[in-house]
């Protein structure tokens, strides 16, 4: 009988580890995350205590579920070790921003905006403006830029590249 009872427990044990793992793997596509990195940031003055960075990025969602977009942040932070917030510029002020701003080059993506859809395996290039009430010095000789993506049902993305 104790052969007997061990070869049956052995059995169900095995029998329970497959159970679990298929249900991990296949809840796994449920998971929402978003991956990604900033490909490029350009910056100038607007004025001698103002200045403007473009942040270009490419996003891919991997998961099975949407992600929208519900607030976009960009952090800059400075040699001293403290943050900055930067103001976003609205998309529909794009054009105009790049129009009287040649040191920016030209607008390669679109803007990234509320309520815009990374569909599921999908991939998207974008871009942020954002204003920061530092001079293009103190922009340009910051340790890094953070940008932080938030979706409507909670998850984040965030990813940091030096400018150095």
């Amino acid at each position: 009988m104790d052969k007997r009872f061990l070869m049956f427990f052995g059995l169900g044990i095995v029998i329970i580890a497959i159970a679990v793992f298929s249900v991990l793997t296949s809840n796994k596509g449920s998971h929402l995350v978003l991956q990604g990195k900033i490909l490029k940031v350009r910056s100038g003055a607007l004025d001698a205590n103002n200045s403007i960075a473009v942040l270009d990025f490419r996003l891919q969602n991997p998961s099975d579920v949407p992600f929208v977009v519900q607030d976009v942040k960009v952090t800059l932070e400075k040699n001293d070790g403290q943050d900055s917030e930067g103001a976003n510029i609205a998309k529909s002020d794009l054009p105009q921003l790049f129009r009287y701003n040649r040191f920016l080059g030209e607008q390669y993506n679109d803007g990234l905006t509320l309520k815009d859809t990374i569909p599921p395996h999908g991939m998207l290039d974008r871009m942020v403006a954002v204003r920061f009430e530092v001079s293009r010095t103190q922009l340009e000789s910051a340790k890094a830029v953070r940008l932080h993506i938030d979706d409507v049902d909670g998850p984040m993305f965030e990813t940091t590249e030096s400018l150095k």
